[in-house]
């Protein structure tokens, strides 16, 4: 036999048997890691359905998986009493675990209640087709919201927006949009609002006629408008009332206390000459001129 193929030969089943024991190990460790994460595994609660926002989980809505421990979520759950009559905030799909953060406190309350963050209220309006943008205001978006009356001391009607980027908590009773995004045909919607908010939204519903806008969620810009009155919709500029003037200031009275002068002295009396003519007796003033003396 030719030296030659007994050296390939030899060499063939050399590498043959190298890579046999290399692939061996690289089995064997695969199959002891699948047996030390086998071992590893933990109980996990898991959605038996997809669960909506609103809906409190009973134990039909749930069932237990396994999850290897480096997996599992911080927030997941091991037991189903723990996650029983929890109302959920956040929409959970089917065979997905039940995270923490999407259940609201077990006495949260039902419906919307457990949605609405502390701190905040929910505030119904009443809309229609108009208002109410033919059904589409759903859940989950954002609004502005205009009112339209007459002022105190106003002329004619105005308009303004009141409110800007609110969000819809609600459409009538429909907490969620439908699968297909159709419009929601309601009587009410219900708005995300401060204290000081859900205030200005009740003023504007019953003193006015309340419009909503429909606006981009992720527009998150804050207007300034100066509102419109009805002159200006046929190009005219509304007149404006002068304040009215304020009467004139009545002049302040003084009182001054004015010494009444001294009447100069009297005049020294003049000269006189007493004059003795026989039996009668007359007085002449020296220094006055009679008449007929020519000033002399």
């Amino acid at each position: 036999m030719d030296r030659r193929f007994l050296t390939v030969l030899g060499v063939s089943l050399l590498f043959a048997l190298v890579i046999s024991s290399v692939f061996y190990q690289m089995t064997a460790r695969a199959g002891g890691s699948k047996k030390v994460e086998s071992n590893d595994l933990r109980d996990i609660v898991l959605a038996a359905r997809p669960l909506s926002v609103g809906v409190t989980v009973k134990p039909a809505d749930i069932k237990l998986g396994k999850m290897p421990a480096s997996a599992f979520p911080k927030s997941a759950f091991t037991k189903a009493e723990e996650v029983i009559d929890r109302p959920v905030i956040s929409n959970v799909l089917m065979d997905e675990p039940i995270l923490d953060g999407r259940l609201a406190a077990r006495g949260s309350g039902l419906g919307l209640a457990p949605i609405i963050p502390v701190g905040m209220r929910g505030v119904t309006v009443r809309v229609n087709d108009v208002t109410g943008i033919s059904g589409f205001v759903l859940p989950g978006m954002r609004v502005d919201v205009l009112v339209t009356g007459r002022p105190p001391n106003a002329d004619g009607t105005v308009t303004a927006t009141c409110l800007q980027n609110m969000l819809v908590l609600s459409a009538g009773t429909a907490i969620q949009p439908d699968a297909r995004g159709q419009a929601i045909q309601a009587a009410t919607v219900t708005l995300l609002a401060t204290p000081e908010q859900a205030e200005t939204l009740t003023l504007a519903n019953n003193e006015g006629r309340v419009q909503l806008v429909l606006r981009n969620g992720s527009d998150q810009t804050i207007e300034k408008t100066p509102g419109r009155e009805v002159a200006e919709l046929y190009g005219m500029r509304a007149a404006k009332k002068k304040p009215a003037e304020a009467p004139a200031p009545r002049p302040r009275t003084r009182v001054v206390n004015v010494v009444a002068a001294a009447p100069p002295p009297p005049p020294p009396p003049p000269d006189q000459i007493v004059v003795i003519r026989g039996t009668q007796k007359s007085v002449e003033v020296v220094g006055i001129n009679r008449p007929g003396d020519g000033g002399k």
